[in-house]
């Protein structure tokens, strides 16, 4: 899930309650399809490659280039909406979103598919901001923790509806569209949203003085780039020149980047925030974390339809449990983060751990068969109750000024993760030609979080759930 990436300002006159209630379903609306399209490839990306070619290359980009575009442009697509105004932004990135969904849709080779889902991504990048600003500014500060309250359920069900619908969709074959359904289904819901932002949704003129760093942004868009082309080419086409300069360069850029944070007027990271050990270890544990779990979920999907030659219905209700645990856990965190502190997040990791280690003892003695389950369930336990609350502990030392870009920086980190280990996991499934060494890659990951729990802040921020969606 996304957190707030900016601060937002109170409202002069917030709306009236029954609108402010409107207004908070249009970003909620708005955020399901966000999540929505970011976790169908999951299950859709075989069927897409086997219908457009592309091989194993174009499955490990559909997933890491959406994610690529939302983690690149996030903190970005917030100042923009801070700079412009928010629904101005939430306009333009709505509709982008449901034009780049169509044009998804339409894609007839495996490049356009990539590009077009690249400015999915980014398109999403510049929406989901805006829509928490916007909720920050028309609900008076005792409601706000009810309304963001909404988000936890609803997400967690989008999680589980998501996939399934996508696997349903492409099982049906709707007119003959198969897998292109599931994108072209936003002509509707799309059109949808945006007559109801163009409504509901208030005016508000921005502040042109809001800096925005592009030379960093492209500093990093091309650092990412550069490391997920070298990983995806060097898995496809062997470690030739090519993958293995594209990593060097990633690195450079990445270096690049990380000088033009200490320079920058307004940087994408602010410096201080990497001088506090507690951030900086849990903003590194949670890329290890993000980046195991997206893959392993990316990697499950394969061995089921690929190795198991299961349908993507079927994928979708198998990997069903992951999404069950992850809503159930989530709720239950909530409760507990208070009390518990950075040793939630320790649980969390030693349940990922289980469930991993289980799945990985069900595949190679009960291929197939329905024990697979149980681990699956475990791991979404631990993927849900960590999910929250490695972003609450780490910014528990965060001084409360900075807390709105230490959270932005959190969100692009959970966004670049995923894409990193979308390609990096899948890496190792094609090129050993099976799941069993995904999964102990995973489970050494996992492991080695374990480690860094220590260093992170011992008790979550105050004001647990207030702030923004968990």
């Amino acid at each position: 899930m996304t957190t707030p990436v900016t601060s937002s300002p109170s409202a002069a006159s917030p709306p009236a309650d029954r609108r402010r209630w409107a207004i908070l379903a249009v970003v909620l609306f708005a955020s399901v399809l966000d999540l929505l399209d970011a976790t169908i490839t999951n299950i859709a990306a075989p069927s897409i490659a086997a219908d457009l070619g592309g091989g194993e290359a174009l499955v490990q980009w559909l997933g890491a280039s959406y994610a690529l575009a939302m983690g690149v442009l996030l903190v970005v697509g917030g100042r923009l909406g801070d700079r412009y105004g928010r629904r101005r932004l939430f306009l333009v990135g709505i509709t982008g979103f449901t034009v780049a969904s169509v044009a998804c849709g339409l894609a007839f080779d495996p490049a356009s598919a990539v590009v077009f889902r690249l400015a999915q991504g980014a398109f999403g990048a510049l929406l989901i901001p805006q829509g928490f600003g916007i909720l920050g500014a028309v609900f008076p500060r005792d409601e706000i923790g009810r309304a963001f309250g909404v988000f936890a359920p609803a997400l967690g069900l989008s999680a589980v509806g998501g996939p399934v619908l996508a696997g349903f969709l492409i099982d049906a074959d709707v007119l003959d569209l198969g897998w292109r359904a599931m994108f072209l289904i936003n002509i509707v819901l799309g059109g949808l949203a945006i007559a109801l932002a163009v409504r509901l949704l208030p005016r508000d003129g921005g502040d042109r003085t809001v800096g925005i760093d592009a030379l960093g942004a492209a500093l990093l868009a091309a650092a990412m780039l550069g490391l997920l082309h070298g990983l995806i080419d060097g898995s496809a086409h062997g470690w030739t020149a090519l993958p293995v300069g594209c990593l060097a360069l990633g690195a450079v850029f990445l270096a690049l980047f990380g000088l033009r944070q200490r320079t920058a007027a307004a940087p994408l990271i602010e410096p201080s925030l990497l001088a506090n050990r507690g951030f900086t270890s849990g903003l590194v544990l949670g890329l290890v974390f993000y980046a195991a779990v997206s893959g392993l979920l990316l990697v499950l999907s394969l061995y089921l339809q690929n190795d198991l030659r299961r349908t993507p219905a079927r994928t979708a209700l198998g990997l069903t449990p992951v999404a069950v645990g992850i809503i159930i856990a989530s709720v239950a965190a909530h409760r507990f983060i208070a009390r518990l502190g950075r040793r939630l997040v320790l649980i969390g990791l030693l349940l990922t751990l289980t469930g991993v280690l289980g799945a990985l003892a069900a595949v190679e003695t009960a291929p197939g068969s329905w024990l697979l389950s149980l681990p699956v369930l475990v791991t979404g336990l631990g993927m849900g109750t960590c999910f929250g609350t490695v972003y609450d502990v780490t910014l528990g030392d965060v001084d409360p000024a900075g807390s709105g870009s230490a959270s932005g920086s959190l969100s692009a980190v959970q966004q670049l993760a995923n894409s990193i280990g979308a390609a990096a996991v899948t890496t190792v499934y094609f090129h050993t030609g099976g799941v069993a060494p995904s999964l102990a890659v995973v489970a050494a990951l996992t492991f080695a979080c374990c480690g860094l729990v220590r260093l992170m802040p011992r008790a979550a921020r105050a004001h647990h759930g207030e702030g923004g969606p968990p």
